[in-house]
Formats: structure tokens, sequence, C-alpha cells
């Protein structure tokens, strides 16, 4: 069995919002921009509460932002 890893559509997001900087996602998260750059590049699992927090960002539901699969593979259909 492969690695486990978090996915997530961050960037897309970011962009499809005004193109929202890093930083601002950032501030708005609570985090520091380096988070949101390890985030994005698939080098950090967030906790529970900071997905919660990105997805209230985005004013989506959790599954519409982060994923979950072997490999990060993106599910179909997304």
């Amino acid at each position: 069995m492969g690695k486990v890893l978090v996915g997530n559509y961050i960037r897309k997001l970011r962009f499809d919002l005004n193109e929202m900087t890093q930083q601002q996602l950032a501030d708005k998260a609570g985090v520091t921009r380096q988070t949101i750059v390890a985030l994005e590049k698939g080098n950090y699992s967030p906790s529970l509460e900071l997905a919660f927090r990105i997805a209230r960002t985005f004013n989506l539901p959790l599954e519409e932002v982060f994923f979950f699969g072997e490999n990060s593979e993106k599910p179909s259909g997304k």
C-alpha cells in the first residue's frame, strides 16, 4: 500500500476566488503563508481544525476543498 495523503484544491480555489493570494488565505485561516505553500505543494496535511477553517474561508464543504487518497491521486470528476 502506498503513502496515504490528504490532497487539496486550494490553489485552484484561490484563483477562482478573485485570485486570492496565499497571504490573504493565510491571514483568514490564521496560519503563515509558508503553511499555505506547503499545503498547496502537498508537503503538509492540515489538522482537522485548519482544514475546516480553510473550507469555511471558501464557503465550501470540507470534501470540496480536501480529498483523501493514496499517492494524493485526485478523485475522478474533479
